[in-house]
């Protein structure tokens, strides 16, 4: 059975750690195989923008540009809605591959058999 991981991640450079251990733990569980599909809520929407994610630093953490490549490149990357609109957020400014997308389909994914919801 394949397993499928759910990531919101609702802290940025606000709490860094709990960032960067969002995001560790869903390209960890990509590595082992899972399906990943991050979502980037609250503080952590400005990742969706090209550069922001090269200005984070957290010492003895992995880059988050390399992290945030790997779900790109492999999984599922979300910015929320409303968390864009209120940071004046469009589809034309986030990075490609990011899909903005708002609570139903959150719900959708997390309410599928097999699935399990992490939120940091």
């Amino acid at each position: 059975m394949e397993r499928t991981l759910v990531v919101k991640v609702t802290a940025g450079a606000d709490a860094p750690e709990r960032c960067s251990q969002a995001f560790t733990v869903a390209t960890t569980a990509l590595a082992a195989g899972a399906t990943v599909s991050l979502w980037l809520t609250g503080e952590s929407a400005w990742f969706a923008l090209p550069g922001k994610a090269a200005e984070f630093e957290l010492p003895h953490a992995a880059p988050l540009p390399d992290l945030l490549d790997a779900l790109l490149a492999g999984g599922t990357v979300t910015l929320c809605t409303q968390c864009a609109a209120r940071r004046d957020i469009g589809p034309d400014d986030v990075l490609e591959g990011v899909r903005i997308a708002g609570a139903p389909t959150f719900v959708e994914e997390i309410m599928a058999d097999g699935v399990q919801a992490l939120v940091y």
